[in-house]
């Protein structure tokens, strides 16, 4: 197998994101990178849910860890009747599919390929956690390499030299686009929204931008108006948790604002993702609500006075009307027009 991940970046290596070994999966702890370079060990499915649901790993990170997570569910039941492991693995797959609700149906389409494969190699006699793990590893090597298409749609959106306004943690697009435009010898340069409350911006987006080797510039939230009108933003581009088939995005809060911002600066947003074929309309997107004291404090230091309330909702929806385009692996589309992605055969992605 030619593996997706050559050339990019330490973060998004295979074995850096989610890997299953004998009794155990290491997640590299997204939480404090790079900081320091520290895996989560999980010995159980249940860990790796935990683990998922605590964010030790984000962006699209969560669909490796649920793959690996149900090798390692095979791998705990291991020498038991075949009905009893399907049915521990059953619980398994809707446990890990289940860890963040808003893309429950994509980790699910995740968890649903490795009990296809689990049933397999037991019909076969041979070993599930194996069967599991290898499915995960080419259903992994797959989306880099839809992806892969995705980013090389997007550079060739990026003017030469320009600067590009991120938001979040793209994870693969991020080291696609950019890989895409080393090849088109372009040196653009990269500003990243920090994105509070964990910094996914700060620490994941800048740093494989900066591991790559581009300029890269890390914006506090609050800044971003000001470097639309002083810091000659080109683009805007972000990544989407999940895109209804109406145009509409979900994606990490502190979105929505930015593509306001971008369209009164009249900045091009471009989102890039595949269209969620089970998601016709805005009511269809879930926004996961995560625990408040995140907002509060941040590594265990609190820094509001006893008694201050917080909300924060992980993610935000933007409407079609302040995005340019939809980059998928079939070409740019238009929000309004999205639906029509589904009128050609679509590559397996999950």
């Amino acid at each position: 197998m030619e593996r997706k991940d050559e050339g990019l970046a330490f973060l998004l290596r295979y074995e850096n994101v989610a890997w299953f070994e004998q009794g155990f999966v290491k997640i590299l702890d997204r939480r404090i990178y790079p900081e320091k370079t520290v895996y989560v060990t999980c010995y159980s499915w249940q860990e790796v849910r935990q683990a998922i649901a605590d964010m030790v790993t984000q962006s699209a990170g969560p669909y490796t860890a649920a793959g690996m997570g149900m090798a390692l569910a095979a791998y705990q039941i291991r020498g038991k009747p075949q009905q009893q492991q399907l049915r521990f693995l059953e619980e398994a797959a809707h446990g890990l599919s289940t860890a963040r609700p808003t893309t429950a149906n994509r980790m699910g389409q995740i968890t649903a390929g490795c009990l296809a494969a689990a049933r397999t190699a037991l019909d076969a006699g041979t070993d599930a956690a194996t069967a599991i793990f290898d499915a995960t590893l080419l259903s992994l090597n797959r989306r880099y390499g839809i992806m892969e298409k995705v980013g090389t749609y997007l550079a060739e959106l990026f003017p030469k030299g320009g600067c590009i306004l991120t938001q979040c943690f793209g994870e693969t697009i991020v080291g696609m686009m950019l890989k895409a435009a080393r090849r088109n010898n372009n040196p653009v340069k990269l500003f990243c929204a920090e994105t509070r409350p964990f910094l996914q911006g700060a620490r994941l987006t800048a740093s494989c931008a900066a591991d790559m080797g581009f300029e890269t510039t890390v914006l506090t939230d609050n800044m971003i108006a000001y470097a639309m009108q002083h810091e000659h933003i080109d683009l805007f581009t972000s990544a989407a948790d999940t895109i209804a088939q109406d145009g509409h995005i979900a994606n990490k809060i502190g979105t929505f604002q930015i593509a306001l911002l971008a369209k009164h600066f009249g900045i091009p947003y471009y989102v890039t993702g595949i269209p969620d074929a089970d998601k016709q309309t805005i009511a269809d997107i879930r926004i996961e609500q995560r625990d408040p004291t995140d907002v509060l404090s941040f590594r265990g230091i609190r820094h509001t006075f006893p008694g201050v309330k917080a909300i924060y909702p992980a993610f935000d929806i933007t409407p079609p009307n302040l995005i340019r385009g939809i980059v998928t692996d079939k070409g740019v589309y238009q929000p309004e027009a999205l639906y029509r992605y589904f009128d050609t055969p679509q590559d397996r992605f999950y």
